[in-house]
């Protein structure tokens, strides 16, 4: 996680997790990470949702690219720890996809990955979670940069019609049908969230 303040970075959050139980060696192959690792330097779960319980105060506008998952991970982790509170730190949130803007802004495909590729942002180790969330960040910049609209794509979810929503429905976010497109940049009158 990324805290950015004023349009700066002003601290990263990088914490691995030891949940008390080993990873296999093609996790370890795919990411770096070792089960020693996780026993010398993870912290435990508690701590991380405190954590993030404290990072997410009302009005936090939390991206993120496929945000769904996202905030269906926050939740249940807080929901673990802090059952009373989880549902309304999550719904005083602000939540932006990427995912569902690069959709009405780039052709297929649309993984976090393919819009570095399409802004031309430095590739990074996508097998790494501060690093996939620093290319988040420049992709972030370079919608805006595009076009200055990210403001209209808060709480407003795609997601395919053929496979429906993932997870949760949460009552605060609009989750509107939203295809594939290949066509790249959307005009203004045909992005997602207009009625």
């Amino acid at each position: 996680m990324l805290t950015v303040e004023n349009g700066e970075i002003v601290d990263d959050y990088d914490e691995f997790v030891n949940i008390g139980e080993a990873i296999s060696p093609k996790i370890t192959k795919v990411t770096g990470i070792t089960n020693d690792m996780l026993r010398t330097e993870g912290l435990k779960e508690e701590v991380v949702a405190a954590d993030i319980r404290k990072k997410i105060s009302p009005g936090t506008l939390m991206v993120a690219h496929n945000a769904q998952f996202d905030l269906s991970f926050v939740f249940h982790l807080l929901s673990r720890h802090f059952p009373d509170e989880a549902f309304e730190i999550v719904r005083n949130a602000k939540w932006l996809d990427t995912l569902t803007v690069l959709k009405d802004r780039k052709r297929y495909p649309h993984k976090l990955i393919d819009g570095v590729k399409h802004y031309d942002i430095d590739p990074v180790n996508f097998h790494r979670a501060i690093d996939d969330t620093k290319a988040l960040y420049d992709l972030t910049l370079a919608m805006k940069d595009e076009r200055d609209d990210l403001g209209e794509y808060i709480n407003i979810f795609g997601y395919n019609p053929k496979y429906g929503v993932s997870g949760l429905r949460f009552p605060f976010i609009k989750y509107k049908p939203h295809y594939y497109q290949n066509v790249g940049l959307l005009p203004e009158d045909r992005i997602l969230p207009k009625k």
